[in-house]
C-alpha cells in the first residue's frame, strides 16, 4: 500500500515565498548595471553576493526558482533523503549494540519527504529573494535573452550592463531509450515530487545520483534495480571504491545490473518494463517507477548567445578560458554551464573568480583549484586530487599509501569500518598528489585533505600533526606514518626532517 505524503502545501507555499514569489513584480530596471548574472543557482548567488558586498550595483535574473538545482532537486533534497534512510536502516543493527530484539518499524514516506521540505525551505531562507533585496541585489524572476554584447533583455525589461556572468546550469539529460518516453519516467528534477514510495524503482545510470537514490530508496523500502552500461560504478572513481559501493548496496537488496544497457521499455498487461542486453542475453526488468540519471546537459537555448558574440557547444556549453572569461571580453561564466566537474562547492568557487577576475586583474585561474567530491552512499566515496591512472597518464611516478578502516580504532568502535584511506605521493618526494577516502564520514575526512593540499604539507610534516584519539580523521596520519616507515632508513649523520618544507616540483 503506497504511503502518501501530507503536510505539504505548507513547506511548499514556504519554499516558494523564498524562491520565487507568486505575487512577485520585477523591480525598475537601474541601467547601466556593472554586474548582471544570468541564473540565481549556487554560481549566480555567490556572485551577486561577493559583487554586492564590493558596492557594485548588481541585477540576478533567475528564469524559475532561487537557488537552482542543488537547493530545489539536487544535493538538499537529496542528502535529506539520505539521512532518513540511514537512520532507518541502521535500526536492523540495533542488536548488536545491546537492544532488545523488535520488529523493523515501517517506513513513513509521508514522514520522510515532509522532513525533506520543511529542511529545503529552512535552507532557501539564506538566499531568499528578500534577503537578495536587503543586500541591494535587484532580482528579475524572468527568462533572458541577450539583445547585443552590452544589453539584454529580462523578461520586459531591458537592460544594461558592464559586466555580466551566465550560470544558467544544467539539466538533466534527456533519454535515449525508445518507449521510456511512453510509459513515463523521473528525473532529479522530478523525483522529488513523489508522494508515495514506488514499489518496485529501475535506475538507469550508475552515476554519483543514481546510486545514492538507489541504495536510499532500497533503504526505504522499494524494490530498486540499477542498470549500468560500465563494468562498475562511478567509472570515473577508484576501482576499489567502486567495488566497495557494489558489495554495500548489494548487502541492502539493490539489484545490480553492470555491463548491461537498456534498449527499451513497454508497457504491457498493465505493467511497465524496461528491456535490457548484457553480452547478446536479454532480460526484462518489471518496474513501477523509472529514474533516469545519465548524466547533463548545459542550459544555453534560448539566451540569444550570439548576439552577444558569446561561443558555446550544446553538448559542452559556453566556452570560457581559464580566467573564466567568454569570447566576449565583458562576459564571464560560471558553474555546470561551462565546466565539466558539477559540483556545487566548483560552482561557487569559479563565481568568485569570475568576479574578481571581471573587476580586477584577470589572475585567478580555475585550473589553480583543488576541488574534493565525495557521493553521499554509504559508505560515502570521496576523492581529491590525481587519480593514479591520471598520474601514469602524465607520466609522473606515484606511489600509494593505504590505511584500511578496519585497522582506524575508532571506526572499530563504531561499528563503522568498512572502507579505507589512500594518499597517493609522487614517488621519491613526500608530496601529496591526490587521496581517496571511502568511509562513513568521507565527505568530512576529504575536507582535511583538501586544507592539507592547500597549504603544501608533505607527508612528513603530516604524520607529525596531532589527531584527537580516538577519530576516525587519525587514519589519514596512519597513512603517511606509513610512508615514514617505507623511507629508507637513515644513516647517523643523516639528521631526520620532522617538518618538511612545501614541496616543489
Amino acid at each position: 500500500m503506497a504511503i502518501v505524503a501530507t503536510g505539504i502545501s505548507d513547506s511548499e507555499d514556504d519554499l516558494l515565498h523564498r524562491v520565487r514569489p507568486p505575487d512577485w513584480r520585477n523591480p525598475q530596471p537601474r541601467n547601466p548595471y556593472d554586474l548582471i548574472i544570468i541564473g540565481a543557482g549556487p554560481a549566480g548567488l555567490t556572485a551577486a553576493e561577493l559583487a554586492a558586498r564590493r558596492g557594485l550595483r548588481v541585477a540576478l535574473i533567475e528564469r524559475d526558482r532561487i537557488g537552482g538545482n542543488s537547493l530545489n532537486s539536487g544535493s538538499i533534497p537529496s542528502k535529506a533523503i539520505i539521512r532518513a534512510a540511514r537512520v532507518l536502516v541502521s535500526l536492523r543493527d540495533e542488536e548488536d549494540f545491546g537492544a532488545t530484539a523488535f520488529d523493523r518499524p515501517r517506513t513513513d514516506f509521508g514522514a520522510v519527504m515532509a522532513r525533506m521540505r520543511r529542511i529545503r525551505s529552512r535552507v532557501a531562507e539564506y538566499h531568499s529573494v528578500d534577503r537578495l533585496c536587503a543586500r541591494g541585489i535587484d532580482v528579475f524572476l524572468s527568462d533572458a535573452r541577450f539583445e547585443g554584447p552590452h544589453v539584454l533583455t529580462a523578461g520586459d525589461s531591458r537592460l544594461t550592463f558592464k559586466k555580466a556572468i551566465i550560470a544558467t546550469g544544467a539539466r538533466p539529460e534527456p533519454p535515449n531509450v525508445p518507449g521510456l518516453e511512453q510509459i513515463g519516467y523521473l528525473t532529479s528534477d522530478s523525483i522529488f515530487q513523489l508522494n508515495a514510495l514506488p514499489k518496485r524503482l529501475g535506475v538507469i545510470g550508475g552515476g554519483p545520483l543514481g546510486c545514492e537514490l538507489a541504495q536510499a530508496f532500497c533503504r526505504l523500502g522499494s524494490q530498486v534495480t540499477i542498470v549500468q552500461n560500465d563494468p562498475k560504478f562511478l567509472p570515473h572513481e577508484d576501482r576499489d571504491a567502486a567495488e566497495l559501493l557494489s558489495l554495500s548496496m548489494s548487502r541492502d537488496g539493490v539489484i545490480t545490473r553492470l555491463n548491461t544497457t537498456v534498449v527499451g521499455a513497454r508497457r504491457d498487461d498493465g505493467g511497465k518494463w524496461l528491456e535490457t542486453v548484457s553480452d547478446g542475453v536479454k532480460l526484462d526488468v518489471a518496474v513501477d517507477d523509472v529514474l533516469l540519471s545519465i548524466g547533463r546537459v548545459p542550459n544555453v537555448e534560448g539566451l540569444g548567445l550570439e548576439a552577444a558574440d558569446v561561443q558555446f557547444d550544446a553538448n559542452l556549453g559556453i566556452h570560457v578560458d581559464e580566467f573564466l572569461q567568454t569570447t566576449n571580453v565583458d562576459v564571464y561564466a560560471a558553474g555546470d554551464v561551462c565546466q565539466p566537474d558539477q559540483f556545487t562547492n566548483v560552482a561557487q568557487s569559479c563565481a568568485r573568480l569570475a568576479v574578481r577576475n571581471a573587476f580586477g586583474a584577470r589572475e585567478h585561474r580555475q585550473g589553480r583549484l583543488t576541488i574534493p567530491w565525495c557521493t553521499y552512499c554509504d559508505p560515502e566515496i570521496a576523492h581529491i586530487g590525481l587519480h593514479v591512472r591520471e598520474a601514469r597518464r602524465q607520466s609522473i611516478p606515484v606511489k600509494s599509501f593505504t590505511v584500511m578502516m578496519q585497522d582506524v580504532d575508532r571506526a572499530i568502535t563504531d561499528g563503522l569500518d568498512d572502507g579505507f584511506v589512500k594518499i597517493h605521493v609522487r614517488e621519491g618526494t613526500d608530496q601529496i598528489l591526490g587521496a581517496t577516502i571511502v568511509a562513513t564520514r568521507a565527505g568530512e575526512l576529504i575536507n582535511e585533505m583538501s586544507v592539507i593540499m592547500s597549504a603544501g604539507i608533505g607527508m612528513r610534516r603530516l604524520a607529525e600533526i596531532l589527531h584527537t584519539y580516538p577519530a576516525q580523521s587519525d587514519a589519514i596520519r596512519m597513512a603517511a606514518v606509513a610512508y615514514l616507515d617505507d623511507e629508507p632508513v637513515l644513516l647517523d649523520d643523516q639528521p631526520a626532517l620532522l617538518v618538511d618544507p612545501v614541496p616543489r616540483d
